[in-house]
């Protein structure tokens, strides 16, 4: 496998090499954190579609096709579905903002009141998020080098934090357009073809598998609903998103660009389910449905192939655990230690300082999220718990923001509380993987929202002529993208 060794090694030394570039870009707060809010359509796309496919949409996404046919791209659809509606529903507005953490939009929107539990509630998603990321560095470097779990993790986690601390969002950008064409070239032009070819086509496929397997509603719909409340809506309101939508260059970049990265989700999905099928009739007593990426890739494939392969898996795990990485240093940075110490207004302080601040949470969080990932086994236990906090604690006061004049910050707060609150308890109650924190946690954060809402005072009327403003992209603090703007 010296070839394919080869392969990895350059990608990875490609990475830090960006990492670097990247720092001698960022040199003032909206560089490092959004990327100067300058980013055009294509390179848009590609960021955007290698934040929301990571490790789960790659390896998960063919382990769910592996046990369950063409339905198993359900998952990675709904995440697909979800960035659509952001893009074309809610996205031009979110850009026009030029905030920086879903918890300022909260600010601006309540007057002042929802940030910092509602940032509490935000952090603990994306550090579970990029958790969870790290922890899938261990499958890849398992199969790659047959290395320690600890170590595998050490190492993935260290690449990306290096390079994520050195240039913020300038390097995860340009990294993450890399890995969204090794993703490209290694998956969807290089595996999904052969899979199905070592199959025996399709015709093969469907004479050795049950008719189930070729059911588009064969893993159940309680399950696809599941999947709609949580990746769906997760999409709209994770801070991890939303800071790829503040790098956009105009409103119209970031609805067309993501409706562009929202397609290609819906294409991934697919490609995956059928690899997934595809190793079920190669490999039909796999002791796991998670190990079919790897014994495909491992057996199936020519030396080369299986390096660059390997490596879009590998791309695929570090693009979101970037993002997630930062968006959690973000959000542990602006949102609560700037609270907390009694910060001064955003914008009156030194940038060159807050892009030294915003990199030491970076690799605070990065260091956190190794050490976590080192002690934790359960992937989708701690992927469960992430999504469910964000869902059941934030997605009423977020999206009750944007569409309802009459939301007050006594009912967000209200929402977030009651909502948080009780899918930890439902997840006691039932366990962690049941569907029913989600279930009645949501209905919770929502009556309750309304309820406070139309009891209490309605937001002041100052305050929601500033939010207006800011709608309408007027208002807010100036950031005219520089004479160099990216235009990809």
């Amino acid at each position: 496998m010296a070839v394919d060794y080869a392969v990895i090694v350059v990608y990875l030394a490609g990475m830090l090499a960006m990492g670097w570039w990247g720092m001698r870009r960022a040199k003032s707060k909206s560089e490092f954190l959004v990327a100067g809010r300058r980013l055009g359509p294509w390179m848009y796309s590609g960021t955007m579609a290698a934040i929301v496919l990571g490790g789960a949409s790659t390896i998960g996404g063919v382990g769910l096709g592996y046990q369950y046919g063409l339905s198993g791209a359900w998952m990675v659809f709904t995440i697909g579905l979800g960035l659509l509606a952001l893009s074309v529903f809610f996205s031009a507005r979110i850009a026009r903002l030029k905030v920086y953490t879903v918890s300022e939009m909260l600010d601006l929107r309540y007057g002042g009141r929802a940030g910092l539990i509602s940032g509490v509630v935000m952090w603990a998603y994306t550090l579970m998020l990029a958790v969870t990321s790290t922890i899938a560095y261990a499958t890849i470097f398992d199969v790659l080098f047959d290395m320690n779990r600890t170590v595998a993790i050490i190492l993935g986690g260290a690449i990306v934090v290096a390079y994520s601390t050195l240039g913020g969002m300038w390097s995860i950008t340009l990294t993450d357009m890399v890995q969204f064409v090794v993703k490209t070239i290694g998956v969807l032009l290089l595996l999904l073809p052969i899979a199905v070819i070592k199959a025996g086509g399709f015709s093969e496929m469907k004479a050795k598998l049950p008719t189930e397997y070729f059911d588009p509603l064969g893993i159940g719909g309680e399950t696809i609903f599941t999947y709609v409340l949580i990746y769906t809506f997760g999409m709209l309101i994770g801070q991890d998103i939303w800071q790829r939508v503040f790098t956009a260059r105009t409103d119209r970049t970031a609805r067309w660009g993501g409706t562009v990265a929202g397609t290609y989700c819906l294409v991934y999905a697919l490609a995956g389910a059928v690899i997934g099928t595809a190793a079920k009739v190669m490999y039909p007593k796999l002791p796991s449905a998670d190990s079919a990426f790897a014994t495909i890739v491992k057996d199936e494939l020519p030396v080369g192939v299986r390096g660059l392969v390997l490596a879009a898996a590998l791309a695929a795990v570090m693009s979101t655990s970037s993002g997630a990485l930062i968006a959690c240093a973000t959000v542990a940075n602006n949102d609560i230690w700037s609270k907390l110490r009694g910060a001064v207004s955003r914008g009156r302080g030194d940038e060159h300082d807050e892009v030294k601040g915003n990199r030491v949470f970076i690799l605070i969080m990065g260091v956190a999220v190794i050490a976590i990932a080192i002690a934790l086994n359960n992937v989708v236990e701690a992927l469960t718990v992430a999504y469910n906090l964000l869902v059941g604690g934030l997605l009423v006061p977020i999206l009750g923001g944007l569409l309802w004049r009459r939301g007050t910050a006594p009912g967000a707060l209200a929402a977030v509380s009651v909502g948080g609150v009780a899918v930890i308890g439902l997840m006691a109650t039932y366990g962690i993987l049941a569907n029913e924190p989600v279930y009645y946690g949501l209905p919770a954060s929502l009556a309750v929202y309304v309820i406070v809402s139309l009891a209490t005072k309605p937001t002041d009327a100052a305050v929601l002529v500033a939010w207006r403003e800011r709608l309408a992209g007027r208002g807010a603090e100036a950031e005219a993208p520089a004479p160099e703007s990216v235009t990809a």
